[in-house]
């Protein structure tokens, strides 16, 4: 398609939103039957964003039967919100959001996310365990707090493992700063830990099936 004219084109296929319930009706129909929509980012930090994804998202859960939530959150962090949302730990939503420390703190801990959590858990409330909304972090930059989050799970499940972890991580060890540490082993000055996370990653998902056995 060839526009010659920007202005009039976005003039002519634009959707005012005018705080309508059928605001987001065409996004829903584009939407259709597929498995994922992506929520793109305008901006950090603008509270009219933030409401207007959440909105979007419930529309998503309560609509089309979405029922996974995937954000720019480290994992450790948002996988304690991921439990509360599914009832499965912590007593309210502040403390929910105890483990957000970093990246930083005001991406998720607002009154905008804050109100979109406790939705989340409304909804899985009157949801079976095995329907309920999950909430996930897709980021890997609390390398230490991922690692250690491994290893503390199975130290749960698996001894063996658990220090066989902790023994390829330790590679990981000695300088705290994830930036620091990728910048030595791209250089050669430390060793690449890669190999031995991935070979970690892959036999936690080999065994998956057995420790959810053990530990639901």
């Amino acid at each position: 398609m060839t526009v010659t004219n920007p202005l009039e084109w976005i003039r002519g296929t634009a959707i005012r939103l005018g705080g309508a319930a059928g605001d987001y009706d065409a996004l829903l129909e584009a939407a259709g039957d597929r498995p994922l929509v992506l929520l793109g980012e305008a901006t950090h930090g603008t509270r009219e964003f933030y409401r207007m994804r959440a909105e979007i998202t419930l529309r998503l859960i309560q609509e089309k039967a979405f029922d996974a939530i995937a954000v720019e959150a480290d994992w450790p962090d948002a996988y304690r919100l991921n439990r509360y949302v599914r009832g499965e730990g912590g007593t309210n939503a502040e403390q929910a959001f105890g483990d957000f420390e970093r990246f930083p703190t005001w991406m998720w801990r607002n009154e905008e996310v804050l109100r979109f959590i406790r939705q989340l858990r409304e909804i899985n409330q009157n949801r079976p365990a095995e329907g309920r909304v999950g909430f996930y972090g897709l980021d890997m930059y609390s390398l230490y707090r991922s690692s250690e989050a491994v290893i503390a799970y199975l130290e749960d499940v698996d001894q063996e493992q658990a220090a066989l972890a902790r023994e390829q991580y330790a590679t990981l060890d000695h300088v705290r700063d994830p930036q620091r540490y990728g910048y030595e082993a791209v250089f050669g000055m430390r060793p690449d830990a890669r190999a031995e996370v991935q070979e970690r990653l892959d036999e936690l998902l080999r065994r998956a099936p057995s420790y959810l056995e053990l530990d639901g």
